[in-house]
């Protein structure tokens, strides 16, 4: 296993290009358990039939631990989205497509969406009272079992030479309603202060699903205190607004 073609980095992780594959080597700081999750999480998926990496395997490498799957030759969206602002609409399109598409799938053995959103509420800086209302706000929301990804941006997209687009990154995957993880790309769009593409991504979405905007909105609090809890203190902040809007025109 070679670790000298860096391909990503991130704060706790590094991904290394070695041939056909993928590694994604962890920091020793980083928990085991989290590792074996997402290397669970992406295998599961798998199993849907959509279009991800596949996992080879778990290990450690250097002493720290190693989730190795297929390389994806490609770009990402985001990349291209960039390079070519003039096709803005048509990269939207696929990408809402592909949420939809992944939101058709079920994978039971996945973690409830609802069970993790509640955990991540109670770990939140909020008071009592606030807390106390998102709870009882994600008890009465639908219960559904779609497979939802959890950190959905264009980013995670990668589309191959052929312009076949692979889904990557499923640390957060869970299954659940498909509103909370579109409430979720939303704010993700809304963090990197692109307001306008937002409001299109989640106009198009509704259109596409016949879904009503208010629901997804009824989302927002929700969402937006249970991904607070992680994250750099600019985003925390950020995303602690929201938790305080209760109605949304």
């Amino acid at each position: 296993m070679k670790l000298d073609n860096v391909i990503a980095k991130r704060a706790e992780k590094t991904v290394y290009r070695d041939g056909d594959l993928a590694i994604k080597l962890f920091e020793s700081s980083f928990s085991k358990a989290n590792v074996l999750n997402e290397a669970l999480n992406q295998a599961r998926v798998e199993e849907t039939g959509l279009n991800i990496p596949k996992v080879n395997e778990v290990c450690k490498a250097d002493g720290k631990w190693a989730i190795v799957s297929d390389f994806i030759e490609g770009e990402t969206l985001s990349s291209l989205m960039e390079k070519h602002p003039e096709k803005e609409d048509e990269y939207l399109e696929l990408f809402v497509d592909l949420q939809i598409e992944i939101h058709g799938k079920t994978a039971p053995l996945l973690n409830k969406l609802k069970d993790k959103m509640h955990r991540k509420i109670s770990e939140t800086t909020l008071d009592a009272t606030t807390r106390y209302e998102l709870h009882m706000r994600l008890d009465s929301m639908p219960t559904h079992v779609k497979v939802c990804h959890g950190d959905y941006n264009p980013s995670n997209i990668i589309i191959t030479p052929e312009g076949k687009p692979f889904v990557i990154d499923w640390s957060h995957a869970t299954q659940g309603n498909a509103s909370a993880d579109v409430a979720r790309t939303y704010l993700l769009f809304k963090l990197e202060k692109k307001d306008a593409l937002a409001e299109k991504y989640l106009n198009l979405f509704c259109r596409k699903t016949d879904t009503a905007k208010q629901y997804v909105q009824q989302w927002l609090p929700i969402v937006a205190a249970s991904q607070s809890v992680k994250g750099k203190p600019e985003e925390r902040e950020f995303l602690l607004g929201w938790t305080n809007v209760v109605d949304y025109e």
